[in-house]
C-alpha cells in the first residue's frame, strides 16, 4: 500500500517523467451545480486534480512528495474549487478559453518527511492547498521529443447536451496543454488547445502516432449516445494546428457503430447470449 505516499483518488492516467516523477491524472465527478434560485442543474463542479510525486529518490513510492497543479488567473489569483462553484464562473471559462496563457505551479500536498505515512485523501488534500481542478480529467501524455516539457491531457466534461456550462465553461470537456521548462520545474503555463463540442467530446484515451500527432478516443458515455444518436469516435490531433477557428476540426479515424447482437446484449445486461443457451 503506496498510499501514504502518493495518496488515494480517483487516479486515471498515469505517467512517469525523465526525472523519476509521477504524474497522475484524477478523474472524479462533482456535485451538480445550481442556479441562482437553487435549481440543480446538468452542469459538474471541476473536482479533479493533475498531481505529481516527487519520490525522495527515484522509484521509492514509499518516500516522497505529492503535488497538485494550480492554475492562476489573469489577476494572479489561485484558480480554485470555491472560484468555480457558480455556474459559468469566470475562472472557469477562463480555463477554457483560447488564446490564454496562465501560469501554473505544483504545490505540495503531502511530504511524507513532515506528515508521516498514513493513507490520505490526494483529493481533499489538494482542495485545502487551493489547487485548480478540472471537469473529470481522463488520460495525459508527454509529447515526443519534447524532452518532457509538454503534457497534454483530456477532460471529459459533464457528457450531456443539456449542461448550462457546454459552450462556455468546458461543459463539452477538451484538450489542455501544460508547458514547463523541464518536467521537475515547479512553474509553467497551460493552454486550452482543443475546446470539444457536441460531436467531439468525452475525450478519454489517447496516444501519441507521430512527434505532433495525438489521438484521443471518446467515452461520452449513453446519456449523450443517445442525445446524438452517435456512439464513440477516435479523433486524431495535430499539435501545430490552431483550433481556435471552427474551420480547423480534428480527423475521425474510427467510429463505432451500432451492432444488433451487441445491442440485444446491451438490452439483456450482458446474459443475451446465456438466456439462449438457457432456452
Amino acid at each position: 500500500d503506496v498510499s501514504g505516499a502518493l495518496g488515494r483518488g480517483g487516479y486515471e492516467g498515469i505517467q512517469d517523467d525523465s526525472s523519476g516523477n509521477i504524474w497522475i491524472v484524477e478523474d472524479i465527478s462533482g456535485s451538480a451545480k445550481k442556479t441562482a434560485a437553487g435549481a440543480s442543474t446538468k452542469a459538474k463542479r471541476p473536482n479533479s486534480f493533475l498531481f505529481r510525486y516527487v519520490p525522495a529518490t527515484p522509484g521509492d513510492l514509499k518516500n516522497g512528495k505529492l503535488q497538485a497543479l494550480r492554475v492562476y488567473n489573469e489577476a494572479e489569483l489561485p484558480i480554485t474549487f470555491a472560484s468555480q462553484e457558480a455556474i459559468d464562473a469566470p475562472d472557469q471559462v477562463l480555463l477554457h478559453s483560447y488564446g490564454k496563457t496562465l501560469k501554473t505551479e505544483w504545490v505540495t500536498v503531502h511530504d511524507t518527511a513532515v506528515d508521516g505515512r498514513a493513507p490520505f485523501s490526494a483529493n481533499a488534500a489538494a482542495k485545502a492547498h487551493d489547487a485548480t481542478p478540472f471537469k473529470r480529467p481522463e488520460n495525459g501524455l508527454f509529447q515526443p521529443g519534447s524532452g518532457f516539457t509538454k503534457f497534454y491531457f483530456d477532460e471529459t466534461g459533464d457528457t450531456t447536451n443539456e449542461s448550462p456550462e457546454n459552450n462556455t465553461a468546458g461543459g463539452w470537456g477538451g484538450i489542455q496543454l501544460l508547458t514547463q521548462s523541464s518536467p521537475s520545474a515547479n512553474t509553467g503555463t497551460l493552454q486550452l488547445f482543443y475546446y470539444g463540442n457536441e460531436a467531439h467530446t468525452g475525450l478519454d484515451n489517447n496516444a501519441f502516432l507521430s512527434a505532433n500527432q495525438i489521438a484521443f478516443v471518446e467515452d461520452a458515455g449513453d446519456t449523450l449516445h443517445t442525445q446524438r444518436n452517435a456512439l464513440d469516435s477516435a479523433y486524431l490531433f495535430n499539435t501545430e494546428t490552431d483550433y481556435s477557428s471552427s474551420a480547423n476540426q480534428p480527423v475521425r479515424f474510427i467510429a463505432e457503430g451500432r451492432d444488433p447482437s451487441a445491442t440485444l446484449d446491451s438490452a439483456f445486461g450482458g446474459f443475451g447470449a446465456l438466456w439462449a443457451s438457457c432456452g
